[in-house]
């Protein structure tokens, strides 16, 4: 691995919680069902009001009645709360932590109210997604503050935590993944596999508005880099397209991209789900389900590497990034690696806004997504 030269760094010292502006920590996530009966409820959560016919809508369903209508997501999140209590706990960080979710139970209304009724005056939210995006970074402002609004004015404010695309120990997190992949793949294959960093696709009109496309960009180059790689070896792919056919989406994606690499003569393969925290629906189905039907077909070997989900450095920087807003809410520097710096902590007025709308349809994100 080649550590980036710029990273910043920061004195660590043991957090006053007594004297923070913050009182609690809001886990907020997408949330998915656990059981096949609220598999349509749940997707029609997730795309009200986007005018979603009923037939994509029952397509998807058909993705996790053949995983027997439980998304892991919800699981995977306990995990992670779990992880982090105890990272907290050894930071001396007693900051109680709740839940709460976009689409499914915990719902963000009923964590907010609980957390009104609790006494907490302040919260900061964790929102469970590395990169600008409407769907994933103002969208989730926008729903917390909806459950303000719905708990009423003695609901607390909530404060986000800065997407963490380039903090070195996401980067270093993702390298272990996609390191421990590429040793799986036979040695005489190993040197010409090809990486293929995923994440989740999204209109072109939503990605003019943000920063996602450059902020994965540099995610995968960090990466790649950090294990030695040149730009040869890697691409930035997309998957789990949704949406009408004559939208255009950020593109390639994941399968056609695969098709590609069987006409260069390419053997063998790592698919990195680098725009994902945790292996969810999307993953199972569109990675390890039609992903691995292709390269069969090909005949090319493939491994899918695993997301960060809770590896040891992915929930220490969680922590970090709870010390930053902790110690001084507005003039944190962070730490991060590579070209563009920390993000911000307090997103400007014309941060990720939405697409505009389509005749007819409400404003939205863009994806009936699986989780």
């Amino acid at each position: 691995m080649n550590p980036e030269p710029l990273e910043q760094h920061r004195e660590r010292t043991e957090t006053d919680v007594t004297a923070s502006p913050y009182d609690a920590i809001l886990v907020v996530g997408f949330g998915g069902p656990e059981g096949p009966e609220e598999v349509m409820p749940f997707l029609e959560n997730v795309t009200r009001g986007r005018n979603i016919p009923r037939e994509r809508l029952l397509e998807v369903a058909e993705h996790y009645h053949h995983f027997g209508g439980v998304s892991p997501i919800n699981a995977q999140v306990r995990e992670l709360i779990s992880a982090l209590r105890g990272e907290l706990d050894r930071r001396d960080i007693r900051l109680p932590i709740y839940w709460g979710n976009r689409n499914w139970h915990p719902m963000l209304p009923q964590t907010v109210r609980e957390m009104t009724e609790a006494g907490i005056k302040h919260g900061l939210a964790l929102v469970l997604a590395g990169y600008s995006s409407y769907s994933s970074c103002r969208q989730y402002r926008e729903d917390v503050e909806r459950a303000r609004g719905e708990v009423g004015p003695e609901a607390p404010p909530i404060d986000k935590i800065r997407v963490f695309y380039n903090h070195p120990d996401f980067i270093a997190a993702n390298i272990d993944r996609v390191a421990t992949a590429l040793s799986r793949i036979p040695s005489e294959l190993r040197n010409s596999t090809r990486i293929a960093f995923t994440a989740h696709s999204i209109p072109a009109s939503m990605a003019a508005t943000c920063d996602y496309q450059r902020q994965l960009e540099e995610t995968s180059r960090l990466i790649a880099e950090g294990l030695g790689l040149g730009p040869d070896r890697w691409s930035l792919v997309y998957q789990s397209r949704s949406g009408r056919p004559q939208d255009p989406w950020l593109e390639p994606d994941i399968l056609d991209h695969l098709d590609d690499l069987h006409r260069q003569d390419v053997r063998s393969v790592v698919i990195h789900p680098v725009g994902f925290l945790s292996d969810h629906m999307e993953i199972l189905f569109d990675l390890d389900e039609e992903a691995r039907v292709r390269c069969e077909q090909l005949g090319m070997t493939m491994e899918r590497s695993a997301t960060v989900g809770i590896h040891e450095r992915f929930i220490s920087m969680l922590a970090e990034l709870i010390e930053e807003r902790l110690d001084d809410q507005t003039t944190s520097i962070g730490r991060s690696v590579g070209r563009f710096g920390p993000n911000h902590d307090v997103c400007p007025m014309d941060c990720c806004l939405p697409p505009p709308a389509r005749p007819g349809q409400a404003p939205m994100g863009g994806r009936p997504s699986k989780a």
